[in-house]
């Protein structure tokens, strides 16, 4: 019944993919195992808060951030409907600076992704009343929460311009979104996460969880 867990190319990131058992009555799996987690990003993460969003088709969500420490993990899934999920290395100093990955999240492979502290992270909806379910590290603090724009031509994200449904799609970003700095604004404005910060921070989780 355990997942396959894999690491995505942007490091900090990982896909999980998890072991489905269906019958007439529908299916049945473990969503979330932070004790397998735990041998991948160091340490076992400690959830304290619950996020929900539901998005129609074309909505886009991010690229979002928090300062480190303490930051906030993600382990994000896809409960009903689809969205392509990105990852992007934003810690200034990371030999993958500016890096991303994508991953779809649906309501048929069911696969989530963990994303690390220090990293950005976004989500283009796919379809109608997609829903998205955040397990996270951290309870959310404005003060603390960052954003850079999604469709900044320096990151490159591709974005689909077709929904799940085959119809086509246009990006619908929030006013807070839309007017988010650049990576290059962000990292001038000293916003951004200092990539040997958010190592030394990785390894004060992985002391704490050790016995």
């Amino acid at each position: 019944m355990s997942p396959k867990i894999e690491p995505l190319s942007v490091p900090g990131s990982w896909m999980v993919t998890p072991q489905q058992f269906g019958d007439a009555r529908g299916v049945f799996l473990e969503s979330f195992r932070g004790d397998l987690l735990a041998p991948h990003v160091g340490h076992r993460p400690d959830i304290v808060q619950t996020n929900l969003s539901v998005s129609a088709a074309g909505v886009l969500r991010g690229l979002h951030f928090a300062d480190v420490p303490p930051s906030q993990a993600k382990y994000v899934t896809c409960v009903s409907g689809a969205v392509l999920d990105v990852v992007v290395d934003i810690r200034v100093g990371s030999p993958t600076f500016g890096r991303w990955e994508s991953v779809l999240l649906d309501d048929a492979d069911r696969r989530a992704v963990y994303v690390a502290e220090g990293l950005g992270h976004a989500f283009l909806s796919l379809a109608d009343d997609s829903a998205v379910l955040y397990l996270c590290t951290a309870p959310y603090a404005p003060g603390r929460e960052h954003g850079i724009d999604p469709l900044d031509p320096e990151l490159g994200i591709d974005w689909p311009a077709t929904a799940r449904d085959g119809r086509p799609i246009t990006p619908v970003l929030s006013d807070k979104d839309r007017a988010a700095p650049s990576l290059a604004e962000a990292r001038e404005a000293g916003l951004l996460p200092d990539y040997a910060a958010t190592l030394e921070f990785y390894a004060s989780l992985a002391a704490r969880s050790r016995p």
